[in-house]
């Protein structure tokens, strides 16, 4: 899981239900769980485009140019289907 996370492009997110489908929470349990600096961890939100990780979060996310609609990533621009296992 956590190559695919690196391969999430800059700029893009995509949801911890697209990473694990039906488990949305074990993708959450790797990344809380991850230490390496190499994982974008940022790149990954809820599905409805709220943050887990908050404002420290959003400033990565809107430093690589995601789009946000108020307090939520604006998931029609910035939505990208993870890459293959």
């Amino acid at each position: 899981m956590l190559a695919r996370i690196r391969r999430i492009p800059a700029g893009f997110v995509t949801t911890y239900g697209d990473l694990a489908p039906g488990a949305p929470r074990y993708a959450g349990a790797v990344l809380s769980a991850c230490h390496d600096p190499t994982v974008p961890w940022q790149r990954v939100v809820r599905a409805d485009g709220t943050l887990a990780k908050g404002e420290a979060q959003r400033r990565l996310l809107e430093a690589e140019g995601v789009q946000f609609r108020g307090m939520r990533v604006d998931m029609a621009k910035a939505w990208v289907e993870p890459p293959p296992a």
